[in-house]
């Protein structure tokens, strides 16, 4: 990693240090009527972080859905905690960086939020981010059982977000 940008990475952590949050909790999100997660606000610490990494609303870049599962087809997703892992650089986060977050597989669609970015070599930083795909790709197969969202495809898009909706 070149020197700049892990000063850069290393300001970011202690500015996340000081203000008390290096992770943002998923905390309890009220469900639509379809199992589909409701609006959240992207925590005050993830927006600030954000910024200092030059991640802008918008911002977007591939990613692997499952760690356990690159480059499957299909794959099986479950409700809960996600392990993912970018595909090319996004902001000043690089290739193979992690995102953590959660699924929601109780609409027609499975629904990801990412809450935590961990680059390599380097501590865990709170974001704000969903994973996206045009044309209903994120829809799960008929087969899929209750909790669970079988997808054609283990690569989605990634977009950075200021709040879930």
């Amino acid at each position: 990693m070149p020197m700049t940008k892990a000063l850069f990475i290393g300001s970011v952590l202690l500015l996340g240090a000081s203000s008390g949050c290096v992770a943002t909790n998923v905390g309890v999100v009220a469900l639509r009527p379809d199992g589909t997660p409701g609006p959240q606000e992207c925590p005050e610490e993830a927006k600030k972080a954000m910024r200092y990494m030059k991640l802008r609303v918008g911002n977007g870049a591939w990613v692997e859905l499952d760690a356990n599962q690159i480059k499957s087809k299909p794959i099986t997703l479950y409700d809960g905690p996600i392990e993912s892992m970018l595909q090319g650089q996004l902001g000043t986060l690089e290739s193979t960086t992690r995102l953590y977050g959660q699924v929601w597989t109780g609409g027609p669609q499975v629904v990801i939020r990412y809450y935590e970015a961990h680059p390599p070599d380097s501590e865990k930083v709170p974001i704000c981010a969903v994973a996206r795909l045009s044309e209903n790709q994120l829809r799960k197969r008929p087969e899929s059982l209750p909790g669970t969202a079988i997808l054609d495809f283990s690569v989605s898009g990634v977009d950075i977000v200021d709040s879930f909706r």
